[in-house]
């Protein structure tokens, strides 16, 4: 929408544009169609005039959760989510998102308002002056600053191709708010947009990987597929189904891969994950990075040093041999990978010997059984096993419903008892294992796909993003907020070791009411103290689609430190001998 700008009398008519319409009409040239943003100087009057212009533009609280609707939404799309912030501290804010999008292979573009350059450079003490370019470089996979308005339609149109060419990631685009008001001539401004033409091309893998990487399947007794958000992200998913069943192969997901193949088919090996990663001898990875997640593919996890050979699918060559040697490395897009390697599985392709499934299905069956004690329990006040196995049955009745999910024991313990049906369904804390990413996921996930959400937060996770709630009420999404309250960070039940009147530094308000929150802004609020109570609210808020949130009362001893992770974090060895 190119804006005619009235001049005076005395010169001739002539239409006009400026930098507010030109980064609208660049956007919306590339099919941008939803910016989420915190307005404010120097960017207000470009989310008025993007909602003029037909976008939907989804106003946050805080940047940072604007940010990461941004980064899922380039998720679940394949398309960059746009987060528009303001200058400096709004910048900052939105910065931890966008370094959260690259490190997750998420495409983002943070677009900020700046001061300008010549005061900047000078350190003259510019409004909120910060030389964000400078600062955002290091955080991102590319960054760029726009100084005319000439030149706003190839800047888009670099930041679009950045953030979704090959690895994707998160770009910064600078915009100082001189750029804003330059005016120039319609037609030249018209003629300067860029529709970016195949942002990501297919990266075809060499036919000598494929066979290499063939021959070492070939050769595997005991293979093991390991399919990461990177395959989720790909959208190959009827290619990735029909390698795994073509193959024969037992396979395990990362979290944000569930649903890839429905948890419950036969050839899922996550019920029996310590088992298959120690003695398998062939393992792919299919959009999984051997990082902290999987324990670097060293260690006793993984069994002894060089048992094991590694075959590894992923756009980006250097992320081979990063931890441990890749026997047969497979460079190129997912897409095409898969679809090569069903190519050359063709003819006469051999499945896994028969005792390594049967193993691994006796295996899953004893920790099935284990599980289900867990869960049959009926614990008052609940556990966190007593009140997930509510939620499994919620997305088993539901299975086109999106899970967010973040904490330590609600996201450890729901990775592992949720069942999920549908690729893309499952949303949580990615890479860096990030808290308060909750409620901006939550709102992306119903913007995006109109599919109703299901938020599952730790009472200290919720903490970090809680006060979006009230976006959510102001847009009316189908998001449903189950807060486990257990009155604390890992436990509720904490002492002060030194006897003061302070509470424990892990402890909240005992006996919080989060449900009250949402109440406040005309949402539906329910205190849910056993598992048929929590059933009900949820059933009822998913059924409805109205903003709900659900107080799920956790006994303030459930829980450990860090979940699974917990061995991540030091303790102080006389702590220890003080018994705490």
């Amino acid at each position: 929408m190119s804006a005619v700008l009235e001049q005076s009398a005395s010169e001739p008519e002539a239409a006009l544009t400026d930098g507010f319409h030109l980064v609208v009409d660049a956007l919306m040239a590339n099919g941008i169609k939803t910016i989420y943003n915190v307005p404010g100087i120097p960017i207000t009057d470009l989310g008025r005039l993007a909602q003029a212009s037909g976008m939907r533009v989804i106003s946050f609280r805080h940047e940072q959760n604007a940010g990461n609707a941004a980064a899922i939404a380039g998720f679940l799309t394949k398309s960059p989510g746009v987060c528009l912030t303001v200058s400096a501290p709004g910048f900052l804010n939105g910065l931890v998102a966008l370094a959260n999008a690259t490190t997750n292979c998420f495409p983002m573009i943070l677009i900020s308002g700046s001061s300008e350059r010549e005061i900047v450079d000078l350190q003259q003490g510019d409004y909120e002056e910060m030389d964000q370019l400078a600062i955002a470089r290091p955080m991102c996979k590319a960054a760029y600053r726009v100084l005319h308005a000439a030149d706003i339609g190839i800047g888009v149109a670099r930041a679009i191709r950045a953030a979704v060419s090959g690895r994707p990631g998160g770009v910064y685009l600078d915009m100082p708010a001189k750029l804003f008001g330059q005016v120039m001539d319609a037609e030249a401004g018209r003629h300067s947009l860029v529709t970016v033409v195949d942002p990501a091309p297919a990266q075809i893998p060499a036919p000598s990987a494929v066979e290499r990487a063939l021959d070492v399947l070939r050769g595997a007794k005991r293979p093991l597929i390991i399919l990461g958000k990177g395959a989720a992200y790909a959208q190959a998913d009827d290619d990735i189904r029909a390698l795994v069943e073509k193959s024969g192969i037992p396979y395990i997901p990362m979290s944000m891969a569930k649903g890839l193949l429905p948890d419950t088919h036969p050839l899922s090996a996550a019920a029996a994950r310590s088992t298959v990663l120690s003695e398998s001898d062939v393992v792919m990875l299919i959009g999984a990075r051997l990082n902290w997640l999987l324990s670097h593919g060293k260690g006793r996890q993984w069994g002894p040093p060089g048992a094991k050979k590694f075959v590894q699918i992923d756009i980006e060559p250097r992320e081979m041999d990063s931890n441990v040697e890749i026997a047969a490395p497979l460079v190129g897009d997912i897409g095409s990978c898969v679809a090569a390697l069903l190519r050359g599985m063709r003819d006469g392709w051999v499945p896994p010997p028969a005792e390594w499934t049967q193993a691994i299905n006796a295996k899953k069956e004893q920790n099935i059984a284990r599980m289900a004690t867990r869960l049959g329990k009926n614990a008052l006040p609940m556990d966190y096993h007593t009140a997930l196995r509510v939620l499994r049955d919620v997305i088993k009745e539901r299975p086109d419903a999106i899970l967010v999910n973040e904490g330590a024991n609600t996201l450890d313990q729901a990775r592992g008892v949720i069942d999920m049906y549908q690729p893309r369904k499952r949303l949580d804390v990615g890479t860096w294992g990030v808290m308060g990413i909750g409620m901006g996921f939550a709102v992306a996930a119903a913007v995006e796909t109109g599919k109703p959400v299901l938020a599952i937060e730790g009472d200290s996770a919720f903490g970090f993003s809680g006060m979006e709630v009230e976006t959510i009420c102001r847009y009316n999404l189908p998001v449903c907020i189950v807060v486990f309250n257990n009155d604390g960070i890992y436990r509720g039940d904490g002492v002060n070791l030194g006897g003061g009147s302070d509470p424990a530094t892990t402890a909240f308000v005992k006996g919080s009411r989060y449900d009250r929150m949402i109440e406040g802004f005309g949402g539906v609020g329910v205190n849910a103290t056993t598992p048929d109570e929590l059933k009900r609210a949820v059933d009822t808020a998913m059924n409805s689609g109205k903003p709900t949130l659900i107080n799920a009362v956790i006994d303030p001893a459930a829980g450990s430190e860090s979940g699974n992770i917990g061995n991540l974090n030091p303790k102080s060895a006389l702590t220890k001998k003080a018994g705490a």
